[in-house]
């Protein structure tokens, strides 16, 4: 019998790759928050007593400022445009829900001229967006 002794190596991970993997995360977190960024506009909101939470993924936001612009998605809107900005987002997706998101010192005329919009496209679901007491 032979007796022949074998030299063990001792184990090592290859480091090689770690950049490459910590590379490929860091893009993989910066694509997920940018699809996770929501378009808002400043404004102070409302105040109310009674609240109904809403799922955010479904809602189609209409942002009115108190000199009266209008904007939905990013873009500022006139009454044409909003219409079919509407008309759009319900086709896409048919439970969608409309938020009404306006200034508390917003006149009341450009937050009811948003809502004659939604009557004359008869849609029925519409929330108004306020801030929690």
């Amino acid at each position: 019998m032979v007796n022949v002794k074998r030299k063990r190596r001792n184990p090592s991970i290859a480091t090689s790759s770690m950049s490459d993997i910590g590379f490929l995360l860091l893009i993989f977190i910066m694509l997920i928050s940018l699809m996770n960024q929501r378009y808002e506009e400043k404004i102070n909101y409302s105040e109310s007593t009674v609240l109904e939470r809403t799922q955010a993924d479904s809602n189609f936001e209409i942002w009115v400022q108190k000199n009266g612009a209008i904007s939905a998605n990013g873009e500022q809107l006139d009454m044409l445009s909003l219409e079919k900005a509407i008309v759009s987002a319900v086709s896409e997706n048919p439970n969608v829900r409309i938020h009404i998101i306006a200034d508390k010192d917003t006149p009341y005329k450009y937050v009811n001229s948003v809502v004659c919009v939604l009557q004359s496209l008869q849609h029925r679901v519409v929330s108004f967006v306020v801030k929690e007491k």
